[in-house]
C-alpha cells in the first residue's frame, strides 16, 4: 500500500523550475526543467538533440526515432489507466490520420502498464492507428533526454531535425497541439 501511494505521489508530481522546457546550462546533456506552454515550442536555438528513443511495439517488431528523420513527431507517453490519457489518445489519433499524409508522425508510448494485454485492449478499445511501443518501464524517456513524467499523459514535440521543440505535461487537446505542428511542419 506504500508503495502504490509513493507511485501515485511521484506520477502526480508537476515538473518545476527555469523559464522554459530546457536546461540550457546542462552542456551536452541537457534535461527538461518545465513544461513548455501549450500550443508553443521552443526557439530553434533552445532546442536540442532527442536522445535514441526506440523500443518494441505492441503490434511487433521495433521503433526507432531516428526512422522518422526530416518528420515532425508527437511522441504521447500514456498509461490505459490513467483517465486523461483516455480522452486524448483517440483525439491524437483523429489528428494523427488528418495529419500523417503532411509529414507529421504520431508515435505512442504505454509506460507504467502493468500488462501487455492491458495496454492492446486500451488501443483497439480506442481504435488507435498510430504505432504503439510498450515500455513499461519508462525507458524511452531517458532515452529521450530525461524528460520528467511527473504524471501522464506527457506529450513531446519532436522537429524535422530530430531536436525536442515542446514538452507538454497533462492532457493536450488536438486544438492545442495545431499551432504547434503547423509551425513545426513549416520549418525547414
Amino acid at each position: 500500500m506504500v508503495g502504490a501511494v509513493a507511485l501515485v505521489a511521484v506520477l502526480l508530481a508537476a515538473c518545476s523550475g527555469g523559464k522554459n522546457a530546457v536546461d540550457q546550462s546542462a552542456g551536452g546533456d541537457f534535461r527538461y526543467v518545465a513544461a513548455t506552454q501549450k500550443g508553443t515550442v521552443l526557439t530553434a536555438d533552445q532546442r536540442k538533440k532527442a536522445g535514441p528513443v526506440a523500443g518494441g511495439l505492441l503490434a511487433g517488431g521495433q521503433y526507432a526515432l531516428a526512422q522518422d528523420a526530416g518528420k515532425v513527431v508527437v511522441l504521447n507517453f500514456f498509461a490505459s489507466w490513467c483517465g486523461p490519457c483516455k480522452v486524448e489518445s483517440p483525439q491524437f489519433d483523429a489528428l494523427y490520420r488528418q495529419r500523417k499524409a503532411t509529414g507529421v508522425q504520431f508515435v505512442g508510448l504505454d509506460v507504467k502498464d502493468p500488462s501487455k494485454s492491458l495496454s492492446e485492449d486500451f488501443v483497439k478499445r480506442a481504435d488507435l492507428t498510430y504505432p504503439i511501443v510498450y515500455d513499461e518501464p519508462a525507458k524511452t524517456a531517458s532515452q529521450l533526454g530525461n524528460v520528467p513524467l511527473g504524471g501522464l499523459p506527457a506529450t513531446v514535440l519532436i522537429d524535422k531535425q530530430g531536436r525536442v521543440a515542446a514538452v507538454y505535461t497533462g492532457a493536450v487537446l488536438p486544438r492545442d497541439l495545431t499551432p504547434a505542428l503547423d509551425k513545426l511542419s513549416a520549418e525547414t
